[in-house]
């Protein structure tokens, strides 16, 4: 049977207004350019959205992952989508787009990139996690509640084809290295390396071998893209994105969501440079407004058919997660209680892409040493 690819690339190409949303004429001419390339045959189908002010490309097809074709879809309908922007004179506008021409993959060039290719089954229920005002490690906590903690995930202990846990693939995004790890054998070892989210971030997860799905083909996948990496200079925090398959041999739908039911802390929220609590919220509420945040995540629920993406359904559009958006508001006001003192502005160590090193050279030559 052959495979369908499932892409999700997302950029920030000017937000309206400030860093808040997506004006609608970015959104037509995303919705356009893909429409064409679904009418040319390229695409089987597309979904374009956006979370808080970042557009978002949700395209399948059958080209395989790091396709040239589609990438360069996705690059130039962002290119397009900067020159609307930088005549509406939205704010930030192209500030995703690091490089000036596009070279084959859009990997490494600013936008955030999730793809997943996999053989299509009988019911293929796959969910779009969209962030705004946070960075790529922001999923490693829920991602690994998802497939490998059975507080969270019953199918893990009572469903057979679960049983056996799943691997996970994770980034060391400062060495740009990565390891394989097996869940539940190496669980604490898994959580040593991905509680330190800054730096090791769950890629992807994978089924084992033996079980019902193939173990090539992942079951999760995250972008891990670092603006701050690639540019060389502190442009604010990546907004990350993924792609989770959910039943049949994999977590739940509900399983997939229950993560987001107890808020955690992230980092970036304001200018990139502070902790606060990720908000599952509806489409309607994705626009960042209170201190450019707080950080916000959405969910959008398709089924594929035959690579038709039939959706979207809108997953945390649910009273069920009012309290969790009451609670998320509760911890942001603790947070913003300590104004610009740790722990709620990041630690130094993650500040070094700000103005922070250029108050401390101002200020070296005044430090005296002390017995």
């Amino acid at each position: 049977m052959e495979k369908i690819t499932v892409s999700l690339i997302k950029a920030d190409v000017g937000g309206f207004p400030g860093h808040s949303t997506v004006r609608e004429e970015l959104m037509e001419i995303s919705e356009k350019r893909l429409k064409a390339a679904k009418d040319e045959g390229l695409l089987v189908d597309y979904c374009v959205m956006n979370a808080g002010d970042d557009l978002q490309l949700l395209m399948s097809h059958r080209k395989g992952v790091n396709s040239e074709e589609i990438h360069r879809l996705a690059w130039e309908t962002f290119e397009e989508a900067t020159r609307k922007a930088k005549e509406l004179k939205l704010h930030g506008a192209g500030q995703d787009l690091l490089k000036e021409a596009f070279s084959g993959n859009i990997r490494g060039m600013g936008p955030g990139i999730a793809e997943i290719e996999f053989t299509e089954r009988g019911s293929e229920p796959i969910i779009a996690f969209m962030m705004d005002k946070t960075e790529p490690g922001a999923f490693n906590l829920p991602i690994f509640r998802m497939f490998a903690d059975p507080f969270n995930t019953a199918g893990l202990v009572i469903d057979p084809t679960m049983h056996s846990g799943f691997r996970f693939e994770i980034w060391d995004i400062k060495e740009h290295r990565r390891i394989f790890m097996n869940s539940p054998e190496e669980m604490y070892d898994i959580l040593a390396l991905v509680g330190a989210k800054s730096r090791y971030v769950i890629k992807r997860v994978y089924p084992k071998e033996g079980g019902p799905l193939p173990p090539d083909e992942p079951v999760a996948v995250i972008s891990t893209e670092k603006l701050s990496f690639i540019a060389g200079r502190y442009i604010g925090k990546d907004d990350p994105v993924a792609l989770v398959r959910a039943q049949s041999g994999l977590p739940a739908l509900g399983e997939v969501l229950e993560p987001f039911s107890r808020p955690f802390l992230v980092s970036g929220w304001m200018r990139g440079s502070h902790n606060g609590p990720i908000m599952p919220v509806p489409f309607q509420y994705s626009k960042c407004t209170r201190f450019d945040g707080p950080p916000r995540v959405l969910a959008a629920g398709f089924q594929m058919s035959n690579g038709r993406l039939v959706g979207p359904a809108d997953l945390f559009d649910d009273v069920a997660f009012d309290e969790a958006r009451r609670i998320a508001n509760e911890i942001a006001n603790y947070m913003r209680e300590h104004g610009p003192f740790e722990p709620h502005r990041l630690p130094l160590e993650e500040m070094e892409y700000t103005t922070l090193p250029d108050v401390l050279k101002k200020l070296e030559s005044r430090f005296e040493s002390v017995e």
